[in-house]
């Protein structure tokens, strides 16, 4: 919080001595009015993006388990899988977001999935190397017991792999923002990315740090939500950090 406060007096301080012009550099006061100004309507515009932001966390996260336990329970499907999956996560996102857009429309689906494309990749590798890094012995130990193999994985290995699965979770609750931000920037009628695309023509620059701060507040409610399920879910692995 120091921090944090430090930073803003530098920059009051900054805008005020150097006397920068508010269309360039706004002050932190000149964004706090914009961030609470009632004509702005933030609501409908939050709502959106929030959905967004929540919809691609929640699609990365089901599709990055679930292709991270086909590559770690088939090396057939490992090997088909992965080349592909690279392949996918190389391409540029800013490219891609037009395609969707003109393949599902406007709207939030789109975005979604732009914001999942950006953030599935990192629960896939971490998910496969998860299940596939575990103490031999206790694999071991499962087979002695005639353990089948769907036991051992949801006994031996899945427990293993939570913690980098929730780690994974971590980036994409950040990129799950940025991908939705993307998809609003390409084309969007509301979204907190609209407001800020919209402010370009007005040279409202107070406005676009106000919708920034916004985006800011629901990307860290997010992580915050993430760290407080990892510290419930796999408090042994918060501990070792």
């Amino acid at each position: 919080m120091a921090l944090f406060v430090g930073l803003i007096v530098v920059w009051q301080l900054a805008v005020s001595l150097l006397n920068i012009r508010e269309y360039l550099l706004p002050s932190p006061m000149a964004v706090l009015r914009a961030f609470i100004e009632p004509e702005t309507q933030w609501w409908p515009h939050l709502w959106v993006t929030t959905l967004e932001i929540i919809g691609a966390f929640v699609l990365a996260g089901g599709v990055g388990v679930a292709l991270g336990v086909a590559i770690a329970w088939s090396p057939r499907l490992a090997s088909a899988l992965v080349p592909f999956l690279v392949l996918v996560n190389t391409l540029p996102k800013v490219a891609v977001a037009p395609l969707f857009l003109l393949w599902l429309g406007y709207g939030i689906v789109p975005n979604m999935l732009i914001g999942a494309l950006i953030g599935f990749f990192p629960v896939v590798i971490n998910t496969a190397v998860g299940l596939s890094q575990v103490d031999p012995e206790m694999l071991d130990l499962g087979r002695v017991f005639s353990a089948p193999k769907w036991k051992i994985f949801a006994k031996i290995r899945l427990p293993n792999a939570l913690p980098y699965i929730l780690s994974a979770l971590k980036i994409t609750a950040t990129s799950a923002v940025v991908g939705a931000i993307v998809g609003e920037f390409v084309a969007s009628q509301k979204g907190l990315g609209y407001v800020i695309i919209t402010t370009q023509s007005s040279m409202n620059t107070p406005l676009a740090f106000g919708a920034l701060v916004w985006v800011s507040i629901v990307g860290l409610a997010l992580y915050g939500a993430v760290v407080a399920i990892a510290r419930w879910a796999a408090p042994w692995a918060e501990a070792t950090q």
